[in-house]
Formats: structure tokens, sequence, C-alpha cells
């Protein structure tokens, strides 16, 4: 059963090429055109409205840290469609509805920027997808890879901490 889809697209779409190719991929995917919301709101609050809905965030390149509400929530990513080079939508659930599609595993940590940690957390392992910085000194990190106790194991060793895996795809 094919989820109600929801396009989450918080930019202005008169003349954005990437907002009618975003439609047109979910609608092949879904065999249904998404609602489109616009309004600054979450995703929770988006998911608490339409709890079997299937929300697609779209993740430019010069996107950082919107996976951070998803951190400690009841969303999580269940897949990833790619638009374009400057564009890909994370597919989004409700954690207890999610059927996850890949193996790639979105795993969030708090690190601290040294080389040990660098030379450790090689791509075999996990390899970084967004990184933002704290005012304390340490940064937030989203990986992905495929071995999530091989991932904490690296985190835990250079003295680093482990925030949650926030889905697959």
């Amino acid at each position: 059963m094919t989820k109600f889809p929801i396009l989450y697209w918080p930019r202005p779409t008169k003349g954005d090429a990437s907002y009618p190719l975003a439609r047109k991929v979910i609608n092949n995917a879904t065999g249904v055109m998404p609602a489109v919301c616009a309004d600054d709101t979450d995703i929770a609050t988006i998911l608490a409205k339409n709890p079997d809905a299937s929300v697609y965030y779209p993740v430019f390149c010069e996107s950082t840290g919107w996976w951070g509400e998803l951190l400690g929530g009841d969303a999580v990513v269940v897949d990833k469609l790619i638009i374009s080079p400057e564009c890909q939508l994370m597919v989004i659930e409700r954690e207890k509805n999610a059927k996850y599609v890949g193996k790639n595993q979105l795993l969030a940590a708090e690190i601290y920027p040294t080389s040990g940690f660098f030379k450790k957390m090689n791509s075999g392992i996990a390899t970084v997808a967004d990184m933002l910085a704290t005012n304390t000194g340490t940064i937030l990190a989203l990986f992905s890879g495929r071995n999530q106790s091989q991932f904490i194991n690296v985190l835990e060793s250079t003295g680093n901490s482990y925030l949650g895996c926030i889905g697959r795809y």
C-alpha cells in the first residue's frame, strides 16, 4: 500500500526547476501526485496531522542541519530519491509505520574534530553527509554507513558521542 505523499517545499516554487521535477518523481514513484506543504512547519507537526503519510523533504546542496529535528522524534528517513545533482528528496515517515528500503543508515554523532577520529573513521565504516559546528568546539555530524555497531565502536574509542540513527535508505 502506498502512503499518501506530501511534498514539503520550503522555498518559492515560481521559477524553481526542481519543484515540478520533484512532484513528477514522486508521482512516478507512488502513482499519486503529492500534496504540497509550503508552510514553515516541522516534520512532527505534518506527521501528527497525517499519521499515514510519507513526507518528501528536499535536501539541497546548501542544506545543513535538516536532519536535526528527526533526532529523538517519531519520524525517520525510509528512502532517498535523487532529483538532480543539487536536490534529493528524503522520504520520511513515522517510525512505527516505517518500512526501510535500503541498508545505508543515517547515523548522528557529536564529535571532536581530531585527526585521530578521522583516521579511524574511514569510508568503509561511514562517510560524512553533513556537519554543523557548535559553539562548544564540537561538531554535530550526520554519517551514512552500513554497520551501526562498528560506527559506535569507533566513536566511543575516540571519545565521541553517538546521538542516534535517523533512518536508512
